[in-house]
């Protein structure tokens, strides 16, 4: 029987922050090709850049305009330390920089020699740094490509998880942490860096402890705490319990939004949590927001709706994985490098049970059926399957889609998904129409820089009102929630998003919440949180 004295909560605003080579990780940071990519040609030369020349870091992370860029949020000092990380970066990711030369040479190798006729001779004249984990092919245009093993590179040197790293923080205030693609994470005497892989079931043990008390001593002694460390470890730690959760009882259904795309439903058989983003609890805020006391004990069914960093948000997922029975994904294009394989992914960071869906494949589940449906663009015309939007049908009396990011260019696909699934009653739509450049998140996959213009017209965006006035016609919905636009101070430090009442988002989306009011269909732009019942 445990001493009582030795048992803690961990406070309600303790933070991980997963990191690899002490940058932020999302999905292309773990998935070995994307990650050699991502170091070489967006780490390296941010803090290359830093090192010449600080200031104008310092300058352009005060402008708002310049918010996401690619400058580092340390005032213009801490050069030294920036130094040494990318020296040693240079030093202990020399294999991934090797494997990024490589795959820029079997480009510009297939550019050059493969013309048409067998490729059989190329596989001999291929990198040796990528013989044995590619496929070269055509497409039915004669175009050459090739296609990863991913399998394969995920049990090679080059997926080291000695680069995995986790930080431990008390998050004091929305907005504080900087941005996370720009900004690695330095030694700081508020923050607490553990090398521990991502898999190891001590991340569970430790976050389960938000909601029931774990023996201090036990969980210090396995993350092997030093005494130097053990003053701000402590301060982690309260004996004081988190609001009892309280169960959904009722005989209807739940939806909860926690913000972002973050959606909760219960009924009281079952729970689904859809792109998990969560903020924290325990400070002092003017935003009301749900937190991880105010999910269940048990998410039976997790859903990723696509592969970017604001909806594969590892600091959530692994906080949130010993709770997690299920998680749902949407099927990769298999092997090409803008594309990384999510399950590939998620089964290499601990998730043990993680399903593959595609387009209107489905799990029957009793009283429930989550259905996978077309995802059109927001992925700047790159060729990226790993998307779906989800259709949950609820005791075959509640059916709600989550279009996410899903922009609709073509109507008429939604038009034959209708004819399939029916008018639905609530659609969540996504309508962050502006979007960043294809470069801003897909630029260091690029083999060859893309001229400015073609940049801004490939957009990473979902609907505008025309849109997603469209999907509405379509679906007939009695409810329709705008969400996924980035509006909560506490996504700052992932999505870089600011916007004041003329922005283009804003605009279009306060049209099509009029709108529909006007024609009585319950609308609203979701903001910090909202629970709905029927």
């Amino acid at each position: 029987m445990k001493n009582t004295e030795s048992l803690y909560y961990l406070k309600l605003n303790v933070a991980i922050e997963a990191l690899i080579d002490r940058w932020y990780a999302w999905s292309h940071l773990v998935s070995p090709a994307t990650a050699a990519m991502n170091i070489q040609d967006r780490h390296l030369k941010i803090m290359k850049s830093y090192i010449k020349n600080p200031k104008i870091h310092a300058a352009a992370v005060k402008k708002p305009e310049m918010l996401g860029g690619p400058f580092i949020d340390y005032d213009g000092g801490r050069v030294e330390e920036i130094e040494a990380l990318y020296n040693e970066t240079l030093d202990k990711r020399a294999n991934m920089l090797e494997l990024t030369e490589a795959i820029h040479e079997l480009n510009n190798l297939l550019q050059k020699e493969a013309v048409g006729f067998s490729m059989e001779p190329l596989y001999d004249k291929m990198p040796e740094k990528l013989k044995g984990f590619v496929e070269l092919y055509y497409d039915l245009n004669d175009q050459p490509n090739f296609r990863f093993f991913e399998s394969l590179l995920y049990k090679s040197e080059y997926y080291d998880e000695s680069a995995q790293s986790i930080s431990l923080q008390l998050v004091e205030a929305d907005d504080a942490r900087s941005f996370v693609l720009s900004t690695p994470r330095l030694d700081d005497e508020n923050l607490m860096h553990l090398d521990i892989p991502f898999k190891d079931d001590v991340i569970d043990d430790l976050f389960k402890m938000k909601k029931v008390p774990g023996d201090y001593k036990e969980i210090k002694e396995r993350l092997q705490i030093t005494p130097e460390q053990e003053e701000l470890f402590k301060s982690f730690f309260t004996k004081t319990p988190p609001p009892a959760y309280k169960k959904y009882k009722g005989k209807g259904i739940r939806t909860r939004y926690f913000g972002h795309a973050c959606v909760l439903v219960e009924t009281n058989e079952i729970s689904i949590l859809v792109d998990p983003v969560i903020s924290y609890d325990g400070y002092e805020t003017d935003v009301n927001r749900y937190t991880v006391n105010d999910l269940p004990e048990q998410i039976d069914y997790v859903l990723i709706t696509h592969n970017h960093q604001d909806h594969v948000l590892l600091e959530t997922l692994l906080q949130l994985r010993h709770m997690v029975k299920n998680i749902v994904v949407p099927s990769s294009s298999k092997g090409s490098l803008q594309d990384p394989n999510l399950k590939l992914m998620l089964n290499n960071i601990g998730f043990d049970s993680v399903i593959e869906l595609d387009d209107l494949e489905s799990i029957d589940l009793e009283g429930c059926v989550i259905t996978g449906l077309p995802f059109l663009g927001e992925h700047s015309d790159l060729d990226v399957r790993s998307k779906l939007c989800f259709h949950v049908s609820l005791h075959n009396k509640l059916k709600v889609l989550f279009a996410a990011d899903s922009c609709n260019v073509q109507p008429e696909i939604y038009k034959r998904v209708h004819s399939i699934v029916g008018d639905i009653d609530i659609l969540f739509l996504g309508m962050e129409c502006d979007g960043a450049p294809l470069s801003w998140l897909y630029g260091p996959l690029l083999s060859n820089k893309i001229d400015r213009d073609k940049d801004q017209s490939r957009r990473l965006a979902g609907c505008n009102y025309d849109q997603g006035n469209g999907l509405i016609h379509i679906f007939n919905p009695k409810n329709v929630f705008v969400y996924a636009m980035g509006l909560e101070p506490w996504l700052e430090f992932i999505s870089s998003i600011k916007y004041t009442d003329e922005s283009r988002p804003i605009v279009e989306s306060n049209k099509l919440v009029n709108e529909c009011n006007e024609k009585s269909i319950q609308a609203e732009r979701l903001f910090g949180e909202k629970t709905i019942e029927y």
